[in-house]
């Protein structure tokens, strides 16, 4: 009798178990299901009025209609973007608290100013969708004799050091596009770091420098306007608003792809239930036309992936950059 006595109390152990683990996972769906029951907040890393601030407010605006809880947009500049990405990472993962990142300049940041950026990009956030991409173009001044980019690396490639080319800044994404375009094709150039695009284009117009791999919305209205000449896309995909300009690979440069990527993050260990809601909400979102056209007025493509392609892209462009960084003996300020 005992040993029956026993068994029949494994047995109803065993049920217990069970039925505490069904219990909790059910009160986890239904908790998942009602996310979000609170106002999230989406930090952007950078002061208002930015690109990565206007497409924040677009994302946010957009996700409050579709979650039915507002979502806030809170600045929080400084570090050139690392406060703010540093800030998401250490919150709860919960979804309640999010990164509207220019994954571009925070991966480059992560690798370039490690012991000060307080967050890895692999490791310190759940990635749960790349929403626009701004690609950048090779232009240079029209007293240039060059016509294409070939012949701009041939006139590099005669007078070593003799052609300087100006940056957003030091360790900026069009410092490091700059750089990789010296590596790649065997040429060695002057880097001018600005402080910002606008000082950049001033002084590449007046011809103070020669050369500029700037993003497409900034060098858009000078090259229409005849005041820079466009030799080639930086990205493999043609740039439909400079019809004609051909695309990186078309130039001789195979395998060169570079652009700004923006995309929202979660801290790490964010349920994945949470991420999915999300990445599904944006997915929507982004299929819309006036969102698509919002994005294009800041010269950004809107895109989509799903968590598993984000955390793809932005592995590369760790990978790429770290590359670049340690080729280049680049520090950071």
């Amino acid at each position: 009798m005992q040993a029956i006595s026993f068994f029949s109390g494994a047995a109803t152990l065993r049920h217990v178990v069970v039925g505490v683990a069904a219990s909790l996972t059910l009160a986890s769906g239904a908790a998942f299901a009602e996310y979000p029951d609170k106002p999230i907040r989406l930090i952007v890393p950078y002061p208002p009025g930015g690109a990565t601030d206007v497409i924040g407010r677009v994302m946010a605006q957009k996700l409050s209609t579709a979650l039915g809880q507002t979502v806030i947009v809170d600045n929080r500049a400084g570090a050139t973007g690392n406060l703010g990405a540093a800030v998401v990472a250490k919150e709860k993962p919960d979804g309640y608290t999010l990164l509207m990142g220019a994954l571009t300049s925070h991966s480059i940041s992560s690798v370039l100013s490690a012991a000060t950026a307080q967050f890895d990009m692999e490791k310190s956030f759940s990635p749960v969708a790349i929403v626009g991409r701004v690609p950048l173009v090779f232009v240079v001044n029209p007293g240039v004799k060059a016509n294409t980019l070939a012949e701009l690396i041939a006139l590099a490639k005669a007078k070593p050091g003799s052609i300087a080319y100006a940056s957003s800044g030091n360790g900026s994404p069009q410092h490091l596009a700059g750089e990789m375009f010296q590596r790649r094709v065997g040429v060695t150039l002057l880097h001018v770091p600005y402080k910002g695009s606008g000082p950049a284009m001033t002084d590449l117009i007046g011809g103070q420098v020669q050369m500029m791999v700037e993003t497409a919305p900034a060098a858009h209205g000078h090259i229409k306007a005849g005041k820079l000449r466009a030799l080639a896309t930086a990205t493999a995909a043609p740039i439909p608003s400079l019809p004609g300009v051909p695309t990186a690979a078309e130039a001789g440069l195979k395998g060169f792809d570079v652009s700004s990527m923006f995309g929202i993050l979660a801290p790490a260990g964010t349920p994945a239930p949470i991420i999915a809601k999300l990445n599904a909400t944006l997915k929507g979102i982004l299929d819309q036309q006036d969102v698509k056209d919002s994005m294009l007025a800041q010269g950004a493509n809107a895109t989509w992936t799903t968590p598993e392609q984000a955390a793809l892209a932005i592995r590369a462009e760790v990978s790429m950059w770290t590359q670049v960084i340690k080729d280049g003996n680049i520090k950071g300020d």
